[in-house]
C-alpha cells in the first residue's frame, strides 16, 4: 500500500504561505484577516474543524476571527463581513442546520472573499484544489485514466467533476438514486475519488489492484470523523490511498488560506500597493 499523506505535503504548503504573509506584512502593510461564521447545531465535529483552521492560521500569522450565529442574525452578519475592507476570506462553516437554506446564506458572501470557492469562478474550490495538491505531490497523473467521482455534493464532487471535465479528463459521477450498483461500476476505474459522507460506503471488493482511492468523505460518527472507506479497504496492500487521517483535510485547509493570502494579494493590487 502506498499512503498519500496530505499532512506531510501540507507542511510544505505552509512554510511558503508564511513567506507570502510576512511578505504582505512588511512589504504592503496587509494583515489577511479570515472569518468563520457559524450555526450552533450541536455538532461536535464543526468545532474540531474550526479549531484545526485557528491553529493554521496562528502557524502563519493570519488573523482569525468566528461569529456564532443562529438563523435570524447569519445573514446580518455575512452581509456586514462582506462590507469590512479588512476582511479579505469570509466562510460558512458547514454543514449548517438542516432547516437553514445553504444556498440562499452562501449567496450572502462577497464573491471576492469567498475563499471556499462556492460560488464560482473568483476562487478555486478548496477541496478540489486539495485533492489536485495531492495527486501532483504524488506523480499521478489523470491522463488516460478511467476516473470515479462518488458524490455530487456542492464542497467536493460537483466542483472536482467540473473542473477535471474542464481539464479534459475521463470522469464519471456516481451519485445515491442514479440506480448503479457501485459494486460492478467501481472496480472499473483507476482512480476513485469518494466524497459522500457515508460511512464504509465502498469496501474492498469494489477496488481493483493498483487503484488510486482519495477519500474524501466526512461524517460523524459519535463525534468521530470518519471518511466513506471500509475498514477491509485498508487492509489492502495493492493500492494507493489516503490514510484515515492526514489525506485530503489537511490540505484542503492549506487551499483555504491559500485563497485567503490570494484575496489580500488581489486588495493590495487594488489599493496600488
Amino acid at each position: 500500500m502506498k499512503i498519500l499523506n496530505g499532512a506531510e505535503l501540507a507542511s510544505f504548503v505552509k512554510v511558503r504561505q508564511l513567506k507570502q504573509v510576512r511578505n504582505l506584512r512588511q512589504s504592503k502593510k496587509i494583515i489577511p484577516k479570515l472569518s468563520v461564521v457559524y450555526v450552533d447545531s450541536g455538532n461536535k465535529v464543526i468545532d474540531t474543524y474550526i479549531n484545526l483552521k485557528k491553529a493554521y492560521a496562528n502557524d502563519i500569522l493570519v488573523e482569525f476571527s468566528v461569529y456564532k450565529e443562529n438563523a435570524d442574525t447569519i445573514i446580518k452578519r455575512l452581509n456586514t463581513l462582506s462590507r469590512d475592507d479588512s476582511i479579505h476570506g469570509i466562510i460558512v462553516q458547514l454543514p449548517l442546520p438542516g432547516d437553514l437554506d445553504t444556498d440562499q446564506i452562501l449567496s450572502h458572501i462577497n464573491p471576492n472573499k469567498d475563499v471556499d470557492g462556492l460560488s464560482g469562478g473568483n476562487f478555486t474550490p478548496a477541496t478540489p484544489m486539495a485533492i489536485n495538491w495531492l495527486l501532483s505531490g504524488y506523480g499521478i497523473d489523470l491522463s488516460g485514466k478511467n476516473v470515479a467521482i462518488v458524490g455530487r455534493g456542492k464542497l467536493v464532487g460537483a466542483p472536482l467533476t467540473r473542473l477535471w471535465k474542464e481539464s479534459g479528463y475521463n470522469v464519471d459521477v456516481f451519485e445515491k438514486g442514479d440506480g448503479y450498483d457501485l459494486y460492478i461500476e467501481i472496480p472499473k476505474y483507476d482512480v476513485i475519488v469518494t466524497a459522500t459522507g457515508v460511512t464504509s460506503l465502498i469496501k474492498s471488493s469494489m477496488l481493483k489492484s493498483g487503484a488510486v482511492v482519495i477519500d474524501a468523505g466526512t461524517a460523524s460518527e459519535k463525534g468521530i470523523i470518519k471518511g466513506d472507506l471500509s475498514d477491509d479497504v485498508r487492509e489492502r496492500k495493492d493500492l494507493i490511498i489516503t490514510p484515515d487521517k492526514g489525506g485530503v483535510g489537511p490540505l484542503t485547509v492549506a487551499a483555504l488560506f491559500d485563497n485567503t493570502i490570494l484575496a489580500a494579494y488581489r486588495q493590495a493590487k487594488l489599493n496600488g500597493m
